[in-house]
């Protein structure tokens, strides 16, 4: 696809998106997202931009009734995990080797059709910045907010087309890494989001959305 020319989302368009979507709190089980437009959210996730863009993350895309059966006791007992039509459970890398980063400089190599060595500056800056760690960096909490990079995206992209989502932090990362069988591996999970459709019983979607104040929060300089 071609990135050179760009039809805008209108903006009345964009902020009636925002003003509609909320943290659906009970979704229609009966209603699935279609496969079409669930490819379209997965691209999100894939095309959200990261920090030197590594993207420090993978995505879990759960389906399975019987999966998300076991991962609600591990949600608070949430509704939301059983009855979406899609969770995306949000997974950061639990440390940064080089390894990872010569990876991702192929990659770079492949996509852009230049050569390995042409990328040792940027290999190196990465690999001593994160890898050796000059610049000091939690790692694990820098992939997670990497991670939170997509959940916003996916959550934004969603709404435009219609889809009604809920962030979920209320959960047992730990129980869910065992259930997921990602214990001792490169991952940890960090969020999930539901994704799929309200169900008219939903009180909270006619609720007035509260913000902040403008003034509060936006300082012009």
């Amino acid at each position: 696809m071609s990135t050179a020319t760009l039809t805008p989302v209108p903006t009345e368009t964009l902020l009636d998106a925002l003003h509609w979507r909320y943290a659906t709190k009970i979704f229609d089980p009966a209603r699935a997202i279609p496969v079409a437009d669930w490819q379209a959210l997965e691209d999100s996730l894939i095309l959200t931009p990261s920090s030197y863009g590594l993207q420090p993350y993978q995505f879990m895309v759960i389906t399975d009734p019987v999966l998300k059966a076991q991962l609600r006791p591990a949600s608070w007992g949430q509704s939301q995990i059983t009855d979406a039509s899609h969770l995306v459970v949000f997974l950061a890398r639990n440390s940064m080797t080089a390894d990872y980063v010569d990876g991702y400089i192929d990659r770079v190599a492949e996509v852009r059709g230049v050569a390995v060595g042409d990328l040792a500056g940027y290999r190196n800056l990465m690999v001593g910045n994160l890898v050796e760690n000059k610049v000091g960096l939690n790692i694990p909490e820098w992939t997670a907010r990497q991670a939170y990079l997509a959940f916003g995206q996916l959550m934004q992209t969603a709404a435009l087309m219609g889809i009604d989502a809920c962030p979920i932090e209320g959960l047992d990362p730990k129980t869910y890494d065992q259930i997921l069988g990602l214990e001792g591996g490169d991952f940890r999970t960090v969020a999930v989001c539901a994704l799929g459709y309200r169900s008219e019983a939903d009180k909270y979607a006619t609720l007035p959305k509260v913000r902040l104040s403008a003034q509060k929060l936006v300082i012009h300089r």
